[in-house]
């Protein structure tokens, strides 16, 4: 099973700008070397402030808006992420405990599959692997 870990935005440090110390990098790249060698990680990357991100609302037309951050809700704001590869909800949770983070909040979803899909249809399943093995040969 994938999850992917929100790691959730405090809203000081996408306000500011301020960057993570050296001293908490090396914590966190110390923890991803644990999960990149347990073979656990996928993907994981820390985003840069919502002041350079857009966003894109969508209302029932062809035409999308476009929003540019920064963004006020800090609640709604995403500091990072991780893909994990596990074999179930409660290895991800027994990962995640062991982050090196002080305070903050994360969120685990999972990753959904095809198979989680009762209406995709074999030639959609076919296809949507086929995009896959696209995307992991770019």
């Amino acid at each position: 099973m994938r999850f992917m870990v929100i790691v959730k935005s405090d809203g000081k440090t996408d306000v500011s700008g301020a960057q993570p110390s050296a001293e908490e990098l090396q914590e966190m790249g110390k923890f991803n070397e644990e999960l990149v060698k347990a073979g656990v990680m996928l993907a994981g990357e820390g985003l840069l402030p919502s002041s350079e991100g857009v966003r894109l609302q969508y209302s029932g037309t062809s035409e999308a808006r476009v929003v540019d951050g920064p963004f006020a809700e800090s609640k709604e704001l995403i500091a990072g992420f991780w893909i994990l590869q596990v074999k179930d909800k409660a290895e991800v949770i027994e990962w995640m405990k062991r982050a090196p983070f002080r305070e903050g909040e994360i969120e685990i979803r999972r990753i959904a599959e095809m198979e989680d899909f009762s209406n995709a249809t074999p030639e959609i399943v076919e296809h949507e692997q086929n995009l896959r093995k696209q995307a992991e040969a770019n």
